[in-house]
């Protein structure tokens, strides 16, 4: 019998874990939180996501006890240290709709119904910065991201700093936003969600020898196969052609445009180049660094769930 550091579960046998029969989640609630073209149903929400929010509220109820004991020990008034919890995974694999939907869960079970969700995005260089180095064609990429500001950011949060700010993004723009920024004030549960927020590579020299992982107390990774997600993600293309980039002030209103044919030509061309890629060199190669990995099938649904082994 082969050995592996994972527990593996099928929906249905994970769904079992569940020690409520009630979803806190109505399908109105569950349509505001859906990504583009995603399809996570309230069956879903009620067997894997309300068991996944249980077992993370089990985590962080440990934790923030441990802290308590510690601050106790130490004699010592330690600001409150937030629960961090990371998300990762490839462009067009769901992992926003997964962030919201365990932190709107997380939120309404007892103890810490304070959870905050910032995704990197926000820590992108500017595009000027991009061009003036030219990376556009890397945008996504682990050179792409103000690490420094990241690590900074969450540093300050694990240390109980209040009214910790985090830079906008916009997609639309496909910028970051001048002078907005998101604050985080010592929430319970701090979602962290990004591309490549697991990667623990070499950094240049004299940048710190410190991982935007080490901050996590938990990480999920969303997991599809390539062929599968290159199929999302043109589809999104196809979805956005029809309305983001039909917008005032789109970065990408040059593509609105184009036919069917052209777009998904188009589409297929972004993705082999660039997220195929980054998703191959960089961001498939974290997923065994994930304490969770949630595996999505053809259809966007989640067809098994393993749980690394404590």
């Amino acid at each position: 019998m082969g050995y592996s550091t994972y527990r593996k579960f099928s929906v249905e046998q994970w769904g079992d874990l569940k020690d409520s029969p009630e979803v806190p989640l109505t399908e109105d609630e569950l349509q505001q939180l859906r990504g583009i073209n995603e399809k996570a149903s309230i069956a879903e929400v009620e067997h894997v996501y309300l068991p996944l929010s249980r077992l993370l509220s089990f985590y962080v109820a440990s934790t923030q006890a441990l802290n308590e004991q510690t601050a106790k020990f130490l004699k010592d008034d330690t600001p409150k240290v937030p629960f961090i919890i990371g998300v990762a995974g490839s462009v067009a694999v769901g992992k926003s709709t997964s962030s919201r939907i365990l932190q709107t869960l997380l939120a309404r079970w007892p103890g810490h119904p304070r959870v905050d969700l910032i995704n990197t995005d926000g820590f992108l260089l500017p595009t000027a910065e991009l061009e003036r180095r030219q990376i556009m064609n890397r945008k996504g990429f682990p050179e792409s991201y103000d690490r420094q500001s990241l690590l900074t950011f969450l540093s300050d949060i694990k240390s109980g700093r209040r009214f910790v700010s985090a830079p906008v993004y916009s997609h639309l723009r496909y910028d970051i936003v001048p002078d907005e920024f998101t604050t985080v004030d010592q929430p319970d549960v701090l979602i962290v969600e990004g591309l490549n927020v697991l990667q623990a590579s070499a950094t240049a020299p004299g940048e710190p020898k410190v991982f935007v992982s080490d901050y996590f107390d938990f990480s999920i990774y969303v997991d599809a196969d390539e062929e599968t997600i290159k199929r999302w993600y043109v589809s999104r293309f196809l979805t956005f052609r029809n309305s983001v980039f039909k917008q005032k002030d789109a970065y990408f209103s040059h593509y609105a445009d184009l036919n069917e044919a052209q777009a998904i030509e188009t589409a297929s061309g972004i993705w082999d180049t660039i997220n195929l890629v980054n998703l191959k060199e960089n961001i498939l190669p974290t997923r065994q660094r994930a304490d969770l990995i949630l595996h999505k099938n053809a259809d966007h649904a989640i067809d098994s769930v393993e749980l690394r082994k404590l």
